[in-house]
């Protein structure tokens, strides 16, 4: 090497090259000169800040491939979490994402990264919307949208499963609904998450848990929120779960106008959890008005009618009984008049006839009268113990007589007797 040549070349030091690296790499792409970068996420970690890998969409399995070392500090990050959280989003491996940012060198290390100051939320809501067009049409491919509507439609509903989060807004009002009924409800609840990261899968346990529970009814509540906090709803796990389940899922999610791919895949769905309380009420309401309240309105009727025929017969035949009592008692009345006239008379005639024949019989005995024989001038002889003496036989000698005379007794004692 020439002295000439040496003269020229300029050599740096390491820190000298990096900052020469910087400050052409700022000069291109620096805070000033922020760069739009698309790409797909291929890791990402959070913790206070935001930390990605991001390469080139598709090429995630190839080994060679160029990665951009990206983070955006918490200062930038925290709104922008709000917002992708607003609107559903949630930035995951395989996402493809668009970044606003600026290079920066770390010479320590000696790594080029990029500070992110801006995502493109509305390509992430594109992508999400494409991605849950293809989910639902994957879906009514494998003939999953209409697989729970085609069970048996819940005849009487009482007996409820329910997923949902005891406590919220939503639970309360769907439970509020068949308490203030008035309807015998049996409802077993399965506790789970009803929005973040670990909710599709506790939701998708507690369906297999009561589908297997016997009941006529699986309800999933959760009231209303944002797009992220509904987000679970629209997972394709979820999704599968409800369209495998043999009993029929009813869904009430989120507010007026939200619909969620579980929503499409359920039995039917309302559009709030009070509404789908409503609804439960009203088809148990409607079996109860055809089945319990029409028969016993029918059983009603037919009574009542039933006891007013009774009742008519019963004062057909007071009336009857009456008149006929009045007239028997009529007849008895005339028939007792002529039986008293018959006594009078047959007990006249019989008082005649026994009063001529005392008359006569006063006569006879009269006639036979032992005082009026003693007062001709008969007596009667009589032993001292009342024997009446008929013959000398009756007596002997020393027995007492007593001879009974018109005007009174006498008293003597047989002392001797002859034959005649």
């Amino acid at each position: 090497m020439s002295e000439t040549e040496s003269a020229a070349r300029v050599v740096l030091n390491v820190g000298e090259f990096y900052e020469l690296v910087t400050g052409h790499l700022e000069a291109a792409f620096g805070r000033r000169r922020p760069q739009w970068v698309r790409g797909e996420v291929a890791k990402v970690y959070e913790k206070t800040h935001l930390y990605l890998d991001l390469v080139d969409a598709g090429s995630a399995s190839d080994t060679r491939r160029p990665v951009l070392n990206a983070h955006c500090w918490a200062t930038a990050w925290g709104p922008l979490k709000r917002r992708l959280a607003s609107e559903g989003v949630t930035l995951t491996p395989g996402t493809v994402v668009g970044l606003l940012g600026y290079v920066d060198v770390y010479a320590p290390q000696g790594k080029i990264g990029f500070t992110v100051t801006e995502i493109d939320v509305e390509g992430l809501l594109g992508d999400l919307a494409r991605r849950r067009l293809e989910l639902i049409a994957r879906l009514e491919r494998e003939g999953l949208l209409e697989r729970n509507k085609n069970r048996p439609a819940p005849v009487v509903p009482l007996r409820v499963g329910l997923v949902a989060s005891p406590g919220t807004e939503g639970f309360n009002d769907f439970v509020g609904q068949l308490t203030r009924s008035g309807f015998s409800f049996d409802v077993a609840v399965v506790t789970t998450l009803v929005q973040g990261d670990g909710a599709p899968e506790q939701i998708v346990r507690a369906l297999e848990r009561l589908d297997e529970a016997d009941r006529d009814v699986i309800c999933v509540v959760r009231g209303g929120g944002s797009k992220g906090d509904l987000a679970c709803f629209d997972d394709e796990r979820v999704a599968r779960a409800i369209a495998q389940c043999a009993t029929p899922v009813f869904t009430g999610i989120g507010h007026t106008g939200d619909e969620s791919v579980a929503d499409l895949v359920a039995f039917a769905r309302a559009i709030t959890p009070t509404k789908l309380g409503e609804e439960i009420v009203a088809m148990v309401a409607q079996w109860h008005a055809r089945h319990v309240r029409q028969s016993a309105q029918t059983l009603a009727r037919f009574a009542n009618d039933l006891l007013e025929e009774s009742h008519e017969y019963l004062r057909e035949r007071r009336r009857t009984v009456v008149f006929a009592l009045r007239d028997r008692l009529r007849a008895e009345t005339r028939h007792l008049a002529t039986q008293r006239q018959r006594l009078l008379r047959d007990a006249r005639q019989l008082l005649e006839v026994n009063a001529t024949w005392l008359t006569s019989a006063r006569q006879l005995l009269s006639a036979y009268d032992p005082q009026r024989r003693l007062a001709q001038g008969w007596s009667m002889v009589t032993t001292a113990s009342g024997t009446l003496v008929r013959s000398s036989d009756d007596v002997v000698e020393g027995t007492n007589l007593v001879i009974r005379v018109s005007d009174g007794l006498v008293t003597g004692v047989v002392t001797g007797k002859e034959a005649l």
